[in-house]
């Protein structure tokens, strides 16, 4: 009501506006509604959780395309593979038992000071094999690679020593030169070079080993033998019951390094 000669004006309709939020329309209501977003502490946790699904998924995902060539295995190969891993394990294994047979020996022995001299000189003799200071035989295998096409370099050899020493290689010799730890290969006017000699064609790998393990480490998929012949090159491998490994190294007196025991 109006007081005395006030005039009476129009009474507010049902829509009209009541402060500064009525004069918002209704899809900005909406809008401020929704937006900056109110996430609860469980939402934020829930969310936070399906980010790291997602990532695990996207490198597990990477992680089977990186894989395929196993995937795309046969059955053989991969049992093969399978067998090499064991055949590892098994001499590993060994080399333990072996090991502390030998401290067994030395402390359960009558004549100790005798024990340790016959282990010494047995120890020398496997540290000039692996040296290359000595000659050595016993079982292997002989890898004969024709390279006609002249297109196998030096990494290529490398690959091959490094997968041979994995599967239990304990002497090499390509062509007349011994391989060692310190051996590198290079590549000199389209010839390759091992420790700075040339060696030609067909490249001819003896090697001292387990032939059951060296040759199955050759042959698994995408192993060295079909790097090889994917250029163009013949790859036979053959096992000897007795390979002779006669190429020589002569025994460098180190300049500075000096033996630290007491």
């Amino acid at each position: 009501m109006s007081g005395p000669g006030e005039p009476a004006g129009p009474a507010p309709g049902p829509g009209a506006d009541q402060g500064p939020e009525g004069a918002l329309t209704g899809r900005q209501r909406l809008v401020k509604g929704v937006w900056p977003p109110r996430l609860t502490r469980a939402q934020l946790i829930v969310a936070l959780l399906l980010f790291g699904l997602g990532l695990g998924l996207a490198i597990q995902v990477r992680s089977t395309n990186e894989n395929s060539v196993l995937r795309g295995a046969r059955q053989e190969d991969l049992v093969r593979i399978l067998d090499e891993l064991d055949s590892r394990t098994q001499r590993l294994q060994d080399e333990k038992r072996r090991l502390e047979n030998q401290r067994t020996e030395l402390e359960n022995s009558s004549d100790q000071a005798e024990e340790a001299r016959k282990q010494t000189l047995q120890k020398e003799q496997q540290l000039g094999v692996l040296a290359g200071t000595v000659a050595a035989q016993g079982p292997g295998i002989t890898i004969t690679i024709d390279d006609s096409h002249g297109s196998v370099e030096s990494d290529m050899l490398l690959d091959t020593v490094q997968e041979l020493r994995a599967a239990g290689a304990e002497a090499i010799q390509i062509g007349d030169v011994r391989v060692v730890a310190g051996t590198y290969f290079s590549d000199s006017g389209g010839a390759i070079q091992v420790d700075g000699r040339k060696v030609t064609r067909p490249y001819v790998v003896k090697v001292i080993g387990k032939p059951e393990d060296l040759e199955p480490a050759l042959n698994i998929p995408g192993g060295v033998v079909q790097s090889l012949e994917k250029e163009q090159a013949t790859v036979s491998v053959r096992r000897e019951k007795k390979i002779v490994v006669d190429a020589l190294r002569s025994a460098k007196r180190p300049d500075y390094a000096r033996s630290s025991s007491r």
